[in-house]
């Protein structure tokens, strides 16, 4: 036993240090890793989609607004001058959820009944009315119905406005199911348009699904362009964060933020505020699935897409790693913050 002291002595020092430069080696692996990821919050965009609201604004104008933003969306709202008129705030609101907005006539009346001069007078009468509430001047017209002529296009010109009809329509005024406009939502080919209509729940029921459907296509809600009518590339301003309003009665917010993305997962991190303790819940786009979570405690639907994640006494700031499983453009949607 004596004789084999040293010889174990010297097998346990030279194990000490080939542990010492695996470790070493590993956290030189850390660095590159670190150094090489690309954070990233956007899903690959191969083409672009105009989302078009018509008809508001209206008295469910945010609850809309709620549900684009949970899901990440931007849209054109082609407004209606009396409707901004009576509710300013709600135009207002749009403009500061990122959404461009558009001209939809003073009262939808049908327009190619009138003169040349009373053309003029509507639509000028409406700009001025959406410029007034959200200072901006639309650049984009919408006519009623879709009912147009070439004296109606040529004033829309003249006030500095490019018409605007559709390639798909929702059919959402014409009573469909949520089902029926996923299912016509999902004919939206690169560049075109959907017609919907803001103050119906069925509409905003079905965004979360027309926006899982274009993720999988990889189309993204983009403007549409005053040059040429087609939908493009947003105008370069970041669209705004995933955030959940605040509850009626409650403050809490929750904003996430994606902060690396690698092959084939990526990170998403949740700021509460307004609350110490708080619950959100986060659902998922299948076949993604969370592989692992921290400073929270989270318990799932059955479906395995929907997280409930609680406070845990580690802060107001919480994360989880997401595995994209063939699905590499989904990201999560807030969908409740509630303090408590």
């Amino acid at each position: 036993m004596i004789k084999l002291f040293p010889r174990t002595a010297l097998w346990s020092r030279r194990l000490r240090a080939a542990l010492a430069v695996l470790a070493i080696a590993v956290a030189m692996c850390g660095v590159v890793l670190a150094a090489t990821s690309t954070p990233s919050s956007a899903a690959t965009c191969n083409g672009y989609v105009g989302l078009t609201f018509d008809d508001g604004p209206t008295g469910s104008t945010s609850a809309l607004l709620n549900v684009l933003r949970s899901n990440g969306a931007r849209a054109t709202m082609f407004n209606v001058g009396q409707n901004v008129q009576n509710n300013r705030s709600a135009a207002q609101a749009q403009v500061s959820a990122g959404m461009w907005v558009g001209n939809h006539s003073w009262n939808h009346a049908h327009m190619t009944s009138m003169s040349q001069a009373q053309m003029q007078s509507d639509l000028s009468q409406t700009s001025s009315a959406i410029q007034s509430a959200t200072g901006i001047r639309p650049q984009l017209f919408r006519p009623p119905y879709g009912e147009t002529n070439s004296t109606l296009q040529s004033v829309a010109s003249s006030l500095g406005m490019r018409q605007v009809i559709w390639d798909v329509d929702s059919q959402d005024w014409n009573g469909a199911s949520v089902s029926q406009i996923v299912a016509n939502a999902s004919r939206l080919q690169a560049g075109q348009v959907i017609l919907m209509h803001d103050g119906i729940q069925n509409t905003r029921d079905a965004i979360p699904q027309i926006m899982a459907n274009l993720t999988s296509r990889n189309l993204c809600p983009g403007m549409i362009s005053p040059s040429t009518g087609r939908a493009v590339a947003p105008d370069g301003t970041t669209p705004p964060p995933t955030t959940t309003p605040p509850p009626a009665g409650g403050t809490c917010t929750a904003t996430a933020t994606t902060t690396n993305v690698w092959g084939d997962r990526y990170n998403t991190s949740v700021t509460v505020s307004g609350a110490s303790t708080w619950t959100v819940v986060v659902a998922i786009t299948a076949p993604q699935r969370v592989s692992t979570i921290w400073n929270g405690t989270a318990t799932w639907d059955s479906s395995g897409t929907v997280m409930t994640m609680r406070s845990n006494g580690s802060g107001n700031t919480f994360g989880f790693t997401t595995m994209t499983n063939g699905n590499s453009g989904a990201r999560p949607q807030i969908r409740s913050c509630t303090a408590g």
